[in-house]
């Protein structure tokens, strides 16, 4: 692992904060006008900052709720069971997630955590410790990933070149350095992006609005364009890839992101741009199976792979991409080229070193 101070002047853009006793968040809500942070004292308030929508992304919710776990463990102090004790918070913390992010691998961790820990004398300051690994292993796996999809990018074209990415994927929504956001930084640090192209995403126009302040605070230029716009701009501007994150990746390789990315991914086929999908591995679930048939409140069966539709009742704000649209899946362990299920598992397996 490398030293805190490295990995905390590579994240730059600091999202998530633990001071020692309570969770210092970037208010997202805030983003652009006014750059507002939350001091969440206890389990409590990290939930409703998740349920807020001041959090936002798999990965920096799943730090924000660690920490949470963290919290409710020092409110109690000492116990002698302590998965009973911290039980409640861990449904609240599970419940305040949007249904996309359900279950959440940070909190597995820590309840597997909590769970090997029920006789140690320190279990606030262990889960602690596990919350902080948590924490940095992002920065890590992010930077990894920054390398890893820079350099698939150079290969196929080693000039400056225009690339597209969709909703918002960076240190907003990750520890502080980013996913598909990751990739654009390091490629723009390497002298390999002549302009990034930023799509506004609806309902709420996020994705543009966080991405374009997110780059500014990097010295990126970024072109911000409405959606519907995408194609025109990929038919008339020489582009090469379009880069974007993702909420969760099914054992398929099929992608839940931000709505539009579909739309996007049959645009970048048609118009011969390479469609890359930056997650950490985990994002990848291995036992979801995605069925747009499955009502939002339908509840899975006992089936063993758990059915999942990524479109919650209202707005829509998630789609799903067939795994056959995409180029490639960058994640810290290596690089998933025309992904589905066999490559999938490959990279997941236990008896892979990295």
């Amino acid at each position: 692992m490398q030293p805190q101070q490295q990995l905390a002047m590579e994240a730059s853009i600091n999202a998530i904060e633990w001071s020692g006793n309570a969770l210092r968040l970037l208010d997202q809500r805030s983003l652009p006008d006014d750059v507002d942070y939350l001091e969440c004292m206890d389990a409590a308030a990290i939930a409703g900052a998740i349920r807020g929508q001041a959090v936002r992304g798999n990965s920096l919710i799943g730090i924000a709720a660690a920490y949470g776990v963290v919290l409710a463990a020092k409110a109690i102090g000492t116990s002698d069971n302590w998965e009973a004790a911290l039980a409640d918070a861990f449904a609240m913390l599970e419940a305040s997630m949007p249904e996309v992010m359900q279950p959440s691998w940070a909190l597995r961790m820590m309840h597997e955590r909590t769970r090997r820990l029920a006789d140690h004398v320190d279990v606030p300051g262990e889960l602690l410790s596990a919350a902080i690994s948590i924490h940095h292993s992002d920065i890590e796996a992010n930077l990894t990933m920054g390398k890893l999809g820079a350099q698939l990018i150079r290969k196929h074209q080693k000039g400056k070149q225009n690339l597209m990415t969709h909703g918002n994927a960076g240190a907003l929504t990750a520890a502080g350095y980013g996913t598909a956001l990751g990739v654009v930084r390091t490629a723009h640090a390497a002298g390999l992006v002549d302009a990034i192209y930023v799509n506004e995403t609806r309902p709420g126009l996020e994705g543009a609005r966080l991405t374009e302040w997110e780059l500014a605070q990097l010295g990126i230029a970024a072109r911000v364009g409405v959606d519907s716009a995408a194609g025109h701009l990929m038919k008339s501007v020489p582009m090469t890839w379009v880069v974007v994150g993702a909420e969760r990746i099914a054992a398929n390789g099929d992608v839940i992101s931000t709505i539009g990315t579909y739309a996007l991914a049959i645009l970048a086929m048609h118009h011969g741009l390479r469609f890359m999908v930056v997650a950490p591995s985990s994002a990848i679930d291995m036992g979801l199976e995605i069925d747009d048939d499955v009502a939002p409140d339908e509840q899975p069966g006992n089936d063993e792979r758990s059915k999942v539709s990524a479109l919650s009742p209202g707005p829509l704000t998630f789609d799903v991409t067939p795994a056959d649209l995409v180029d490639v899946i960058v994640t810290e362990k290596g690089l998933i080229e025309r992904p589905d299920a066999a490559r999938i598992a490959d990279l997941m397996s236990h008896r892979r070193l990295h």
